[in-house]
């Protein structure tokens, strides 16, 4: 048995929740002991039994207490068998703990970007404390939601691959925003503003929608799979293009795309907007697909990854496959 104490139980996190009970009642090996939010918090009693997943938010409101990161993480390291934080936040404040959760003998799964593109000295901490500690940090949904993209670099990396560039349409959201957007085709479609207030509205934008926006939900993402290529990857030096140059280019028989390029090879990583043409792979994709190709000395034509990539119910597939990983080394 595993236990999991959950951190964030808004969109992504009550659809997690929805998954894993359904999971539990079938395959009980994954047992939900502790929710937060910003403001409640709920711990199963007594012995670390598991919540009552069918009716959790009406428990949270009426019998949480007040929510304590500090008393919360120390309740869920106690448990009497191994233990997963799962952070569903967006907070560089619980990020920046991960170190701590570590330390205190947890297992993390998070879709939180920022642990993993923000400071190089937190990444690496991050790291070197999951090494001291003997404890799995997966992330694979803080790119491409549910689609495996972090695995398969990590599978081309660990068996020597030689990584010759990355490039893709990393934003489900923007990748939504941009397909819509060229379907308007003149003055009398959809203005821009209302194609991301339906965007927020379907759950594909960040909980600020200005970081994607601004393109530093890609250029994290850029970042995450620098790093694991062996790059030195910042959001500082990272070029980063205004992804709404003004005024908005009328595109003649071409869409726009916003593209992110990870180069080990000549260095030139970076983030940028272009127009491409129909013939184009990239512009091919519907909805808020996503799509990367990944070109290495084994694979010089490009192995590519496509499918959903924004969404609540894809997000909390990828999550809930970390923490599969993670039980599975538990297996008897």
């Amino acid at each position: 048995m595993v236990n999991i104490g959950i951190i964030g139980v808004g969109l992504v996190g009550s659809e997690l929740i929805s998954q894993l009970a359904t999971y539990a009642s079938s395959v009980p090996r994954i047992s939900v002991i502790a929710l937060t939010n910003s403001s409640k918090q709920l711990l199963s009693t007594p012995n670390y039994s598991p919540l009552e997943l069918s009716t959790w938010k009406q428990t949270l409101q009426t019998q949480g207490n007040t929510a304590n990161l500090s008393v919360f993480i120390d309740y869920v390291s106690n448990s009497p068998t191994p233990a997963i934080i799962i952070d569903n936040t967006s907070s560089q404040e619980i990020a920046s703990q991960y170190p701590l959760f570590l330390e205190k003998g947890l297992h993390v799964v998070t879709p939180n970007k920022k642990a993993f593109s923000s400071e190089a000295t937190l990444y690496k901490e991050i790291i070197e404390e999951a090494k001291k500690n003997k404890k799995l940090v997966f992330n694979e949904s803080t790119v491409g939601a549910g689609l495996p993209i972090i695995s398969t670099l990590k599978d081309l990396v660990r068996t020597g691959d030689k990584i010759n560039r990355i490039e893709g349409i990393f934003s489900g959201t923007l990748s939504y925003i941009f397909n819509e957007f060229s379907k308007s085709g003149d003055d009398n479609g959809q203005k821009f503003s209302e194609i991301v207030t339906v965007a927020k509205n379907n759950g594909y934008t960040e909980p600020d929608p200005r970081d994607d926006l601004n393109g530093l939900d890609v250029a994290r993402k850029v970042v995450i799979l620098g790093r694991i290529a062996g790059m030195n990857l910042s959001l500082d030096t990272l070029p980063v293009e205004n992804i709404v140059p003004e005024p908005l280019p009328k595109n003649n028989n071409q869409v726009l795309r916003y593209v992110g390029v990870i180069d080990p090879v000549c260095g030139e990583s970076g983030v940028k907007l272009v127009s491409l043409p129909l013939s184009h792979p990239f512009a091919t994709l519907k909805g808020s697909d996503n799509m990367i190709a990944f070109t290495t000395q084994r694979f010089p034509n490009p192995l590519i990854i496509q499918g959903a990539g924004a969404g609540a119910a894809v997000t909390a597939f990828g999550i809930f496959s970390d923490i599969l990983k993670i039980a599975d080394r538990f297996e008897p």
